[in-house]
């Protein structure tokens, strides 16, 4: 009981390592050697360049003596290394040369395998010392397995001796004694998992690391002792009789087989184990080395007992066919899923595919799983602030700050210029507040509405012919005399117009600058200080000098009051000079006082320039107060110097006023006059405040009044010196004037004559009518000149009808005012252009998801052909074997007619389940749905670049709005664009509408494909509807013929049994015969008494054989008439089978046919 125990527990052991399903497994070992012979090399071999001769022990204490010639690897003396293959039969072995070690045997498997057990048979002396090693880098590095000597310590110091206890160490095995003979045969295994039996882990972890190798080693480094006999000493050397290398390919404990198996003689020559591992688990790789291509969501780990360490699939929602593991992925799932998956199909992109890529959205009616789960989107890429994306869950647009609209594809309401480049999509529109009508522009151009006179993108500018005043709010005709301005245009700034030679102003209607006067007579020059004067220089009518501010002068060349500086600077005085100006004043009201009687300030009814009288009256006042009171001598000392002073500013004066020129005033003695006047009322103040001080005082004091008097001097004294230096100037400026008033009288008349003359031709030209007429398309015909202009209004009036699209037009402001109409048209033929474009667009994608759905229904249509296909040749080829296999019983002479009267009923009574009119009816139904099933392929490809144009038209028709808005530098060209353009847009709309109706027609094609599609389904059906019912009959057929070719057997093995009992029953019957003779003959003639019993069973005997005669003839009768029956029977059959070779004929062509449709359905996938 406890051997059935056992026995059950290996059996159990056994069957789990072939036992995918719970954990590790490992494919069935086998001989690693058999068909690699050629890859073991030894390092010696006796007999390669010559004979050798070996001695050997033979019987007691005698010895033979026997060559080694391996130069003819298959004579009979002969030992070369790939003797030692199991299938080289028992008298084969390797032996290498006399006394050489060491000697090595090397094994190059090239692949991964896993080692299971090494069998090592030795003929004659086994060797004292080798090693097993083992390389698993194809021959880089090799790796000692196992140490084996006769003594360890002295072939192999500092080897261990014990049993290994973890999967580094390796240790030395000491060889059992060979006994008394050493030429005997030896055998030495080696296991490397019995070897690491006592290391305590699992047996899987022991063959992932003791077991694989790409090549095994063994080095055998002392040779086998052996006795000694008299005379000719025994040969040694090593010599191996077998060696086998058991295991099987390395698959790391994911599978259960070896591919691709070899279902060969085990004594056979040829590879018994392949490399290829049959990887289960979701592994693959020649040795299961790493997960399949869809399965790295895990780590790849070997196998171990009770854990398969499946691959785990990724999660790419099936768009992808391939991922690869990523450890930082791993790590931060918490080592739950690590997997990227590679090359997202169907638009999708993400770690799982789990995104819809750039421009595509989640399809609301399918899945994620799904091919079509991602729709291009209609999401803007320049409006969007993801790049056309869309939202993963709504599928809206995310529009930029200043975007709108469901696809974000138009700026919002005051914004303009959508662009990619712009972080917000559109830019504010800038419109001028004083120019625009409002603070709304194009959206795509960003061009403002602007005011009457007003023009540009922002409408800050004015027209032509008008200017904007500072802080004015709006433009203003610039106002230009037609006649003395070279244009109607001004500065938008000043308002200046561009003034012919001889004219000035503003409008062109003055003087020059630098000149005063009318133009029309004659401009004379200013003659003023430029210096010291305003822009304007003078006053355009009069003359007169326009000083800056702290200047005065006739010229504006001297610096006015309460200015010190030198001109032309004339700096503000210091505050001091304010305060003694106050004194001075305060002076003045006390003369004013002293001096009642004094005359009214000079510049009224006195004449300026007749100074002497004034002085005389200074100093008759100044008498009268000299006389009138008595000044100390201090005082009146001052007063006599201030008169001595006075005499000579009079002599200066007069001899000024005799040097000066008739009517020639000079402003500045004016003030000077002024000055001294000022002087003088200070005077009288001072006189009036001193004589009452004097009335009320007994001892009065006048010095401050003097001192008055003296600053008083002191100031006439400085006139009288600037009075003096102009007289240089006042004469420059006499001779000027002189020079000016001659040049005046020679060149004055002829301007005269020249305008007069001008102004009398300006009557009747220029004409200005042919210029309107080009200008604003005038319909006059009456001449009108600049001083002439009667008949109704040179141009049209505003408000006057546009010239039409088909019209001719004349002028340039109609050409422009059209032009201008005619851009607003394509501005909306192009909006509405773009939402046709739109719309093609969600036709293309509905174009392309019907596309999807054929492409699907074909692909199941061509598997299920496919499948028909291989279900009929099958079929096909099963009924060729049934019709062969009656075809060959018919015709075997040894058949038995009661077998074959059996098959022919069988057959008469079989009834199809459809006549053959009908079947080829159904045969010849699919084959013209075959032929009318339509050429998804041309579709597609005659679809393909009509797609690809729907899809350039958009950016078509953007490039003809900007050619639109670009050409605008003149008229003609612009007309002659908006032509192209419109040209164009007539030809987009033609191919827009075209593309639209091919996306129609082919929606209609893609329906009428996916309608016919059913009917060829339904009849492929049918046909294996009808085939199935044919199946059992054909069964029912084989297995008679079978029944019939074995009762055929057993009917021809009892016929010659039979044959054989007739042939000893004649000879018994002519034994008997002779028997009876010879009894006939020994009988007496007198026995009557025993003749009627012998005779009475001779007769029935004979009676007997007569029966069984007339029944043979008539089974042979019987037999003949059943002959002819079959005979008949039999040409039915074959007749039959005529037809079923035709109608095989009809389903191999007609299953061509569906091969041939099914390539063409299935090539129309990509």
């Amino acid at each position: 009981m406890r051997i059935l125990l056992l026995l059950a527990a290996v059996a159990a052991v056994s069957q789990s390592q072939y036992d995918c399903s719970g954990g590790a497994c490992y494919p069935p070992s086998k001989d690693l050697l058999l068909g690699r012979g050629h890859q073991l090399q030894a390092s010696s071999t006796c007999g390669l360049t010559g004979s050798e001769v070996f001695c050997t022990p033979y019987q007691q204490r005698r010895m033979k003596c026997c060559p080694c010639d391996s130069r003819n690897p298959n004579s009979q003396l002969a030992h070369t290394v790939q003797d030692v293959l199991s299938t080289s039969g028992p008298d084969r072995w390797w032996q290498s040369r006399k006394e050489l070690s060491p000697v090595t045997l090397q094994l190059d498997l090239n692949n991964l395998f896993q080692l299971d057990n090494l069998v090592l048979s030795f003929k004659g002396p086994r060797p004292n010392a080798l090693v097993i090693e083992r390389m698993l880098d194809n021959g880089r590095t090799w790796q000692p397995a196992l140490y084996m000597a006769t003594d360890c310590q002295r072939e192999f110091p500092g080897v261990p001796t014990t049993s290994p206890l973890t999967l580094e160490q390796t240790y030395c095995y000491t060889l059992p004694p060979t006994g008394t003979n050493p030429y005997q045969d030896h055998t030495i295994e080696f296991s490397p998992l019995r070897q690491y039996a006592f290391v305590p882990v699992p047996d899987s972890q022991k063959i992932e690391g003791v077991s694989g190798l790409t090549g095994l080693r063994v080095r055998m480094t002392e040779l086998g002792d052996v006795p000694r006999l008299p005379g000719r000493a025994l040969s040694r050397f090593f010599a191996l009789k077998e060696m086998r290398v058991v295991g099987t390919c390395m698959c790391h404990g994911h599978a259960n087989r070896c591919l691709p198996e070899e279902y060969s003689n085990p004594q056979s020559n040829t590879i018994q184990v392949n490399p290829q591992c049959d990887c289960q688990h979701n592994t693959a790789g020649v040795n299961c080395e790493r997960c399949d291509d869809l399965y790295n969501d895990l780590p790849w780990r070997p196998a171990e007992e009770g854990n398969t360490h499946t691959c785990k699939r990724c999660e790419c929602n099936n768009h992808a066919q391939s991922c690869h593991f990523d450890q930082a992925v791993y790590e931060a799932s918490r080592g739950r899923s690590g997997g990227v998956c590679e090359g997202c199909m169907h638009h999708t992109t993400g770690p799982k595919c789990d995104q819809c890529a750039p421009g595509y959205q989640p399809n609301p009616r399918s899945r994620m799983d799904r091919p079509d789960a991602c729709i291009r989107c209609v999401c803007s890429a320049e409006g969007t602030v993801n790049g056309g994306r869309c939202d993963d869950s709504t599928g809206s647009c995310h529009c930029k700050e200043n975007v709108e609209g469901p696809r974000c594809d138009r700026c919002k309401r005051g914004y303009y210029g959508l662009s990619a480049s712009n972080a917000l999509g559109c830019t504010k529109c800038s419109c001028s507040p004083d120019g625009s009508l409002s603070g709304v522009c194009d959206p795509v151009t960003g061009q403002c509405p602007c005011r009457p006179h007003f023009h540009g993108l922002t409408c800050d500018a004015c027209s032509k012919g008008y200017w904007k005043p500072f802080l004015s709010e709006r433009c203003e005709t610039c106002g230009c005399d037609p006649t003395r301005s070279s244009s109607d245009a001004c500065d938008q700034l000043t308002g200046q117009c561009q003034c012919r030679p001889g004219f000035g102003g503003r409008t062109c209607t003055e003087c020059p600058a630098y000149t005063y006067g009318d133009p029309l007579l004659g401009c004379q020059l200013c003659r003023c200080n430029i210096d010291g004067t305003l822009p304007e220089v003078c006053d355009k009518q009069t003359g007169a000098c326009l000083c800056r501010p702290g200047l005065t002068g006739a010229y504006c060349d001297s610096c006015s009051r309460g200015h010190c500086d030198s001109f032309p600077a004339c700096d503000l005085c210091p505050s001091c000079f304010f305060t003694l100006d106050a004194q001075r004043q305060n002076l003045s009201l006390a003369l004013e006082r002293l001096s009642p009687r004094f005359p009214s300030r000079p510049g009224g009814d006195v004449d300026p320039g007749n100074y002497g009288p004034r002085i005389l009256a200074l100093e008759t006042r100044l008498k009268q107060i000299r006389d009138s009171i008595s000044l100390p001598p201090d005082v009146a000392k001052q007063v006599a110097d201030a008169l001595s002073r006075l005499n000579k500013l009079r002599g200066q004066l007069d001899k000024v006023d005799n040097d000066l020129l008739p009517l020639a005033k000079t402003p500045g003695l004016d003030s000077e006059l002024d000055a001294l006047k000022n002087l003088l009322d200070s005077l009288t103040l001072v006189y009036k405040a001193k004589k009452d001080a004097m009335d009320n005082s007994i001892s009065p004091n006048n010095a401050g009044a003097f001192t008055t008097i003296k600053n008083a001097y002191d100031e006439s004294t400085d006139a009288a010196k600037k009075a003096n230096a102009s007289k240089i100037t006042v004469k420059e400026s006499a001779d000027v004037r002189q020079e000016t008033l001659d040049i005046q009288n020679q060149v004055q008349p002829a301007n005269t004559r020249d305008l007069n003359k001008l102004n009398s031709s300006m009557a009747s030209q220029p004409d200005l009518t042919p210029a309107a007429k080009q200008v604003c398309g005038s319909v006059r015909s009456e001449p009108c000149t600049p001083l002439q202009c009667e008949g109704g209004d040179l141009c049209p009036p505003e408000g006057t009808a546009t010239c039409e699209k088909d019209e001719k037009c004349v002028g340039a402001l109609p050409l422009s005012k059209r032009a201008n109409t005619e851009a607003k048209d394509v501005k909306d033929r192009l909006e509405k252009l773009s939402e046709k474009i739109t719309e093609a667009a969600e036709k293309l994608q509905k174009a392309q998801e019907t596309t999807n759905n054929v492409r699907q229904s074909t692909e199941n249509l061509s598997s299920k052909i496919n499948q028909a296909r291989d279900e009929l040749e099958d079929d096909l080829k099963e009924t060729r074997d049934v019709v062969k296999e009656l075809k060959d019983f018919l015709s075997d002479p040894s058949s038995n007619l009661t077998h074959i009267q059996q098959l022919s009923d069988w057959v008469l009574k079989a009834k199809l389940p459809l006549s053959l009119a009908a079947l080829k009816r159904k045969l010849e139904e699919l084959k013209k749905l075959a032929d009318n099933l339509p050429d998804s392929t041309a579709v597609l490809n005659r679809a393909e670049p009509q797609l690809e144009e729907a899809r350039k038209l958009l950016q078509e028709a953007q490039d003809a709005r900007d050619t639109a808005l670009g050409v605008k530098a003149d008229v003609d060209g612009l007309l002659q664009g908006f032509s192209t353009v419109e040209g164009s847009l007539s030809v987009l709309e033609d191919k827009l509408q075209d593309s639209m109706a091919l996306i129609d027609s082919l929606n209609n094609n893609l329906t009428k494909a996916k309608d016919q599609l059913s009917p060829a389904e339904k009849s492929l059906n049918d046909i294996a509807a009808l085939v199935t019912p044919i199946k059992p009959q054909l069964e029912g057929l084989r297995d008679l013929l079978q029944n019939g070719e074995q009762k055929v057997q057993d009917a021809q093995k009892n016929a010659d049994k039979a044959e054989d009992e007739a042939a000893a029953a004649d000879k018994d019957l002519e034994t008997l015969e002779k028997q009876l003779d010879r009894l006939k003959d020994e009988l007496p003639s007198g026995t009557g008494g025993n003749e009627g019993p012998l005779a009475d069973r001779l007769a029935k005997l004979q009676q007997d054989a007569s029966a069984l005669a007339n029944t043979t003839k008539n089974m042979v009768t019987v037999l003949e008439g059943k002959a002819d029956s079959l005979r008949k029977l039999q040409d039915e059959i074959l007749e039959k089978s005529t037809k079923l070779e035709g109608l095989d004929a009809k389903l191999e062509d007609l299953l061509a046919q569906l091969r041939k449709k099914a390539y063409d359905l299935s090539i129309c996938q990509g």
